[in-house]
């Protein structure tokens, strides 16, 4: 079984196809997000994450998903409108994905065979952190907040490889 995401690809939410091996090197931090969720609030401190760790080398990657209670509605305009309006977010956004179901996007079913805790995504705002070699190395529930200590310990383990 592949671990890793590198050989896959994605579409930028302008349309625009990108490998997600151009990003070796970097760690990412890939996360399914929407704009209408208790948890919603998780943008900001995702981009607080992006500033405090980019330049270390962290890729924050979301992606917009409205499988979870239809919670993101919008087209991809409106998406990235709300996320910098609102939330000042700056990472980079792709296009809407399916986590769950007949039309689950590749890398998804990727990252739910893969992760170290596999099965379905449970809701919005999962993480799943991606070595600079592209392998899966964990897993963050939608309850794990962008500032947890959990969460800053893994990114900061992997920056340190």
């Amino acid at each position: 079984m592949n671990n890793t995401v590198s050989d896959l690809a994605v579409k930028t939410i302008n349309g625009s196809e990108k490998k997600l091996g151009d990003y070796a090197g970097n760690v990412l931090l890939i996360v399914n997000v929407a704009s209408y969720c208790g948890y919603t609030p998780q943008y900001a401190g995702l981009e607080k994450l992006n500033q405090k760790y980019k330049q270390s080398g962290l890729r924050i990657l979301g992606f917009p998903c409205n499988d979870f209670g239809a919670q993101e509605p919008g087209s991809n305009a409106e998406i990235m409108k709300f996320c910098t309006t609102n939330y000042g977010a700056n990472f980079e956004m792709f296009d809407k994905v399916h986590a769950i179901g007949d039309n689950q996007h590749p890398l998804y079913a990727r990252l739910t065979s893969s992760a170290k805790v596999p099965g379905n995504v449970s809701w919005n705002f999962e993480k799943f952190l991606v070595s600079k070699t592209g392998e899966i190395v964990a897993r963050f529930r939608s309850s794990v907040k962008p500032d947890s200590p959990e969460l800053i310990a893994a990114i900061e383990s992997e920056l340190a490889k």
